[in-house]
């Protein structure tokens, strides 16, 4: 996404964080976070409500949202729930998505729309073709 100058938002989930657990809290060492990446900080499950996630993406020209993180059962649903709501194009990222509970990620697959890696990099190099 980022070679092709589209946006990527990191979403930290700060519900219940306070001085003596924020190490708790820091994103995981493998995620990469560049500079020009957006990020922004949420307490509720849905990643829209109470931010300016909706804003941001409005603003970047964002329709289709491709969702992967941790709790799938939580946060990752309801962001994605959210996502719909406001008229954007929600899908889970396949193999982007975990969860303590094994049947929750094949639940999620089965309930909601799936984007593989391949595909994403179709739609994004199809979308620049056509810019040209």
């Amino acid at each position: 996404m980022r070679t092709h100058d589209q946006v990527v938002v990191h979403v930290s989930d700060i519900e219940g964080m306070d001085e003596s657990n924020q190490k708790d809290y820091v994103t995981i060492p493998e995620i990469e976070v560049l500079p020009r990446d957006k990020q922004l900080s949420k307490e509720h499950s849905n990643a829209f409500w109470n931010t300016e996630l909706e804003q941001l993406l409005r603003e970047q020209g964002v329709e289709l949202v491709i969702l992967s993180g941790f709790a799938v059962e939580h946060c990752v649903t309801f962001t994605y729930n959210g996502a719909s709501e406001r008229g954007f194009k929600p899908v889970l990222l396949q193999n982007g998505i975990m969860s303590r509970h094994s049947d929750a990620v094949a639940a999620a697959y089965r309930d909601r729309n799936v984007i593989s890696y391949p595909v994403v990099g179709y739609l994004v190099n199809k979308e620049l073709n056509r810019g040209e």
